[in-house]
């Protein structure tokens, strides 16, 4: 994956830079009801990340560095000074990852759903995820998928039937390419260079991020906050829009205007 890559990406309101980066398999779309909230007080930047929504196609060998340089390509070419970068599940990865190696292009960070690192006996289950997909094609890897993201007394509502039509029209290749990236990941070591305000949001009925690895990702940032919603699951900005729109929007408020974006 060359740097240089055009990542499509769609901008909202006026005010300080607030970049939105989604999970694996969807698309900038789904960030849910924080796109119309927040675009209120900040020009929202919501990307569609390589191999996702109308972004090319990630390159199989793409590692997750070329994510973050693809991220990075963006902010340069659309925004101006630092901004305040969102991310959730793998687009809270990228974020930390952005504001490790690109220090001078965050404000602000808010990490949802995520760790900062993984046990090296989970690496292979990741592995796993993307390939079953190269093996059995998208219907192999959505519904556990689902049962993943969202809560049981959920999975009926018509919000997971979009997050299922999309993930069904993914191509396997992309679906791969991210999951061998995310494979890689490992933020904890650098975690205390951080210098910039952190918000890390997490549900405690999250089964793809547990409470104990948000909680640990929040302590290893130094000033981090943790917001914890309740019954909130990893689709928390689709199931817990609400709250989630909550906590994001008090955290922004709290920036000063150098901080802002």
């Amino acid at each position: 994956m060359k740097t240089t890559q055009n990542l499509h990406c769609q901008i909202d309101g006026t005010g300080p830079d607030l970049v939105l980066l989604h999970p694996v398999g969807l698309d900038g779309t789904f960030m849910g009801p924080l796109l119309a909230a927040a675009s209120r007080g900040h020009r929202v930047v919501s990307v569609d990340l390589p191999g996702h929504g109308r972004s090319p196609a990630a390159d199989a060998n793409a590692g997750i560095d070329d994510y973050v340089a693809a991220v990075r390509a963006v902010i340069a070419r659309s925004c101006s000074g630092p901004v305040v970068v969102l991310g959730l599940s793998f687009g809270g990865m990228l974020a930390q990852l952005l504001a490790l190696t690109h220090p001078r292009s965050v404000a602000a960070l808010v990490l949802c759903g995520c760790t900062g690192g993984f046990a090296p006996d989970v690496r292979p289950l990741l592995r796993e995820r993307g390939a079953a997909a190269l093996r059995g094609g998208m219907a192999a890897v959505v519904e556990p998928t689902i049962e993943r993201w969202f809560t049981p007394a959920f999975r009926a509502d018509r919000r997971v039937d979009a997050v299922r039509a999309r993930l069904q029209g993914d191509e396997p290749a992309n679906w791969n390419a991210g999951w061998q990236a995310i494979s890689t990941f490992d933020a904890l070591p650098r975690l205390g260079e951080i210098a910039v305000p952190t918000l890390v949001v997490a549900g405690d009925c999250d089964a793809a991020t547990p409470l104990a690895a948000a909680t640990a990702l929040s302590r290893a940032i130094p000033g981090a906050r943790l917001a914890v919603l309740e019954g909130a699951p990893h689709m928390m900005q689709i199931e817990r829009g609400e709250a989630f729109n909550d906590a994001v929007a008090g955290f922004l408020a709290g920036l000063g205007p150098h901080q802002a974006g």
